[in-house]
């Protein structure tokens, strides 16, 4: 029985674990790379050809846990997806998505690259396309939370992760020459008293080997008084100055977190009616998949829909879905709230949207998640005086602007909750999804407080589960 690590180790994106028990080869998640210092990685092959893998195990839909399915098919693979059903709805919208901005964004750097004369020295393709998309989806198998399914040598069930809609914590029974062992991924952990979903669950009974993640593993959230709000002052004083408050969003929950808190102030009259546009495709199609999966609703949640209020409707909010749409937004004259994906401002319509107002005094740009070192969010988070966007120099002349209760990931304190829900100490626990410094912390913090034996993966690393 082994794990190889082949992401999200001493950093945050392209998650991805390979599990081999037996005569039974499985992977658990299949991310992207999206930190600039290990693009090259989404490239490379894997180290078990894709036409020997059995199934792969999705955690959730975010694209740096499914982000390389396409071409896991385009190499051969001819296995099942196991997901939840919210899960295989996400990601059959999030990997068209990508397709789709992988194919635009490579056809608009060709073009500027010829424009400037580097033409065949800069050559520029899409990792996958929407072919390879197609070629993914008949893969997918839904499984409901709880249920156990059986490969040859593993059995694993899905628990509910608190983190985006459908997102589980994953519990695996290794068999190998009588030997029985139970691995569990935490996959990612939400917060406890989110909007929308409901906590995350404990863990699993006793356990014999533990994955966790570890993206504030150092650190707890900061207390921010009230988040509605906060977010309600933001736009108040933006729209005093005359300007535009830009959101780069996450189109999977962090944009409907977004609309439930816009509901709920504009409900309460404590924000008058103001321009909303949520302009992202995805984000469109996401909110209607939110609509449909109200089995993970918390209570509060349902009772908001029960009652006719439902967080995804509500006045002066303009869903945008073509690019003349999009475009439009930029002759809007009168103060108004662009969200656009994508969150980290690696891609997609938010550049625009920040190349418009990056420069602008009067306007606000809102950070609501997380910015991975190496993109062009933490760049601007970072305040430094120009940021590089479509191949321009732009000063940042905006005001800088964070919100912290939006996370969807749990805070250390979070985490060390959830671990203690095992019913015994695990023989080992493997740290990932962290920043270096991180993760690091976190390991030695279980190390003290819990006296448990911890290790920080290197990428491609390999370790028995003896």
């Amino acid at each position: 029985m082994k794990i190889q690590f082949l992401g999200a180790n001493r950093q945050v994106t392209g998650s991805q674990y390979l599990v081999q028990s037996g005569r039974s080869r499985v992977l658990v998640d299949c991310g992207m790379f999206q930190e600039r210092p290990y693009l090259d990685r989404n490239w490379g092959p894997l180290p078990v050809p894709a036409r020997e893998l059995d199934a792969v195990i999705l955690t959730h839909a975010h694209l740096d846990h499914c982000g390389l399915l396409p071409k896991l098919a385009r190499e051969g693979f001819h296995g099942r997806v196991f997901a939840t059903s919210a899960t295989v709805d996400l990601a059959e919208i999030i990997l068209r998505d990508s397709a789709h901005i992988q194919m635009e964004d490579a056809a608009y750097k060709r073009r500027r690259h010829k424009k400037e004369g580097r033409t065949g020295k800069h050559p520029e393709i899409p990792l996958y396309d929407v072919d390879d998309v197609e070629e993914i989806l008949p893969y997918f198998r839904p499984v409901e939370y709880h249920q156990t399914i059986d490969l040859a040598d593993i059995s694993f069930r899905f628990r509910d992760a608190g983190h985006i809609l459908g997102s589980a914590t994953l519990t695996m029974d290794l068999r190998e020459n009588g030997k029985r062992r139970r691995l569990v991924f935490s996959g990612d952990l939400g917060q406890h008293e989110r909007p929308i979903l409901r906590d995350p669950e404990g863990i699993d009974g006793a356990i014999d080997y533990l994955v966790v993640e570890s993206t504030y593993g150092d650190r707890d959230h900061a207390e921010n008084g009230d988040l509605e709000e906060t977010l309600a002052n933001i736009v108040r004083h933006t729209s005093a100055r005359g300007g535009n408050v830009v959101i780069p969003v996450f189109a999977v929950e962090r944009a409907q977190d977004l609309l439930y808190h816009f509901s709920r102030l504009y409900r309460s009259g404590k924000l008058s009616p103001f321009p909303i546009f949520l302009d992202s495709p995805m984000a469109v199609r996401v909110t209607e998949v939110f609509r449909r999966h109200q089995e993970c609703y918390d209570e509060e949640t349902r009772q908001m829909v029960e009652s006719h209020s439902s967080p995804f409707d509500f006045p002066n909010l303009r869903l945008v879905g073509s690019v003349e749409e999009s475009k439009q937004i930029n002759t809007f004259h009168v103060p108004c709230v662009i969200m656009a994906t994508s969150g980290m401002c690696t891609a997609g319509r938010i550049k625009f949207h920040l190349r418009n107002n990056i420069v602008r005094p009067e306007s606000t740009i809102l950070f609501v998640g997380y910015q991975a070192r190496g993109t062009l969010g933490r760049q601007i988070v970072e305040k430094n005086p120009y940021v590089r966007i479509h191949g321009k120099e732009w000063p940042t002349r905006a005001k800088i602007e964070q919100l912290h209760g939006l996370s969807g990931h749990a805070d250390r304190g979070g985490l060390l909750a959830w671990l203690e829900t095992a019913a015994s100490p695990p023989r080992s626990v493997f740290i990932t999804h962290g920043e270096e410094s991180s993760s690091l912390n976190f390991a030695e913090l279980l190390r003290t407080r819990l006296g448990w034996r911890v290790s920080v993966p290197n990428y491609s690393d390999m370790m028995e589960l003896d």
